[in-house]
C-alpha cells in the first residue's frame, strides 16, 4: 500500500480504538507509519480524511451485514432469519462501540459543515437502500426506490435507535428477540 492507502487504513483503526474527537493528526501517522504532514497533502484534512475513513468502515460494516443472510429460496427472509439480523446488529454494537460513537459524532459534525452533510446525506440513502436489500433479501441494486425510501428508512430508524439504547444504557439493552416482539406489537396495533 501507499502512503494514501496507509493513511486510511490509521485512521479506520483510530476511529475503531479512539473515535473520532480524540483522534489527533499524530494518532492517524503514527499508526499508518507516515509523516503528519501526508495527511495534508493526501486528503487536505484531517477531518476529510476521518470522514472519509468513517464512511469506509460503515460500507465495510452494511458489506457484513448483507452477508449475515444467505438468499432464501423463496426471495423472503423469514421471521427468525430477521432475528437473526437483528442479533448480528446488536452484537456489532457492543463489539465495535467506538465505530457506531464515531458515527453519531460524525452526524454531529455534519450539522457544521454543508460539503459533510451533503455527503452524509449520500450515505444515508445507501445505508437505506442496503437495509431494504437485507430486510428484503434482496441485492441492494435491486432494491426498488419505494422499498428504500419506506422499508430502508424504517429500518435504519430502528437500528440508530436500538444502537442508541444499547450504547446508552447497557445493561438494559433491547435483545433481538425484543426488538421483534415490539414490532409484531407495533403491527397489531396498526390492525
Amino acid at each position: 500500500m501507499g502512503n494514501r492507502e496507509d493513511l486510511l487504513e490509521g485512521a479506520k483503526k483510530c476511529l475503531r480504538e479512539k473515535g473520532y474527537d480524540r483522534t489527533s493528526v499524530r494518532d492517524i501517522a503514527t499508526t499508518a507509519g507516515v509523516s503528519m504532514a501526508a495527511i495534508g497533502y493526501h486528503y487536505g484534512s484531517r477531518e476529510a480524511l476521518l470522514n472519509q475513513a468513517l464512511f469506509a468502515l460503515l460500507d465495510e460494516w452494511g458489506d457484513r451485514m448483507g452477508r449475515v443472510l444467505p438468499p432464501a429460496e423463496d426471495g423472503r427472509a423469514a421471521a427468525r432469519d430477521f432475528g437473526r439480523v437483528w442479533e448480528s446488529l446488536i452484537a456489532e454494537f457492543f463489539e465495535h462501540p467506538e465505530l457506531w460513537l464515531a458515527s453519531v459524532e460524525l452526524f454531529m459534525q455534519a450539522q457544521r459543515q454543508p460539503e459533510l452533510r451533503e455527503a452524509l446525506a449520500v450515505g444515508v440513502g445507501h445505508g437505506r437502500r442496503g437495509m431494504a436489500g437485507i430486510v428484503e433479501n434482496v441485492p441492494e441494486e435491486s432494491v426498488p426506490e419505494r422499498s428504500a425510501r419506506t422499508v430502508g428508512m424504517v429500518q435504519s430508524a430502528l437500528v440508530t435507535g436500538v444502537m442508541v439504547q444499547c450504547l446508552s444504557d447497557p445493561a438494559n439493552a433491547p435483545t433481538a428477540a425484543e426488538v421483534l416482539e415490539g414490532l409484531r406489537g407495533l403491527v397489531a396495533a396498526l390492525d
